[in-house]
C-alpha cells in the first residue's frame, strides 16, 4: 500500500484530516470513524466537537513526537552489489560478460 505524503489540513477533501490520519495510523478505513462521529453529533453537539478536536489533538502530538521515518530512495537494498568473489569462475565469466 502505498503511503499519501499531501498534507491532511491542505486537502479540500477532509475536515482538517484528524478522521483521515487516525485511519493511517491504525490501518483502517477513516469512513467508519466518520460515520462514528455522525450520529452523537445530532444529539451532543457540542461534545462531539470537544471529542474531534481532542482527537485531533492527540494526532498532532503523536505526529510530532513520533514523526514516521521516510527512507532514502537513492539508497535501497537491491541497488549495493555483494562483495565480488575472486575465484575463478566469477572473473571468467565477468571477462566472458564484457
Amino acid at each position: 500500500m502505498e503511503q499519501e505524503t499531501t498534507n491532511l489540513f491542505r486537502r479540500r477533501d477532509t475536515f482538517f484530516g484528524i478522521c483521515e490520519a487516525v485511519g493511517q495510523d491504525f490501518g483502517f478505513n477513516p469512513l467508519w470513524l466518520r460515520l462514528a462521529f455522525v450520529a452523537p453529533l445530532f444529539f451532543f453537539p457540542v461534545q462531539t466537537f470537544m471529542g474531534y478536536f481532542a482527537l485531533g489533538i492527540a494526532v498532532l502530538a503523536s505526529r510530532l513526537f513520533f514523526p514516521t521515518k521516510i527512507r532514502d530512495a537513492a539508497v535501497e537494498p537491491a541497488a549495493i552489489e555483494p562483495a565480488a568473489r575472486t575465484d575463478d569462475t566469477t572473473a571468467g565469466a565477468l571477462a566472458l560478460a564484457a
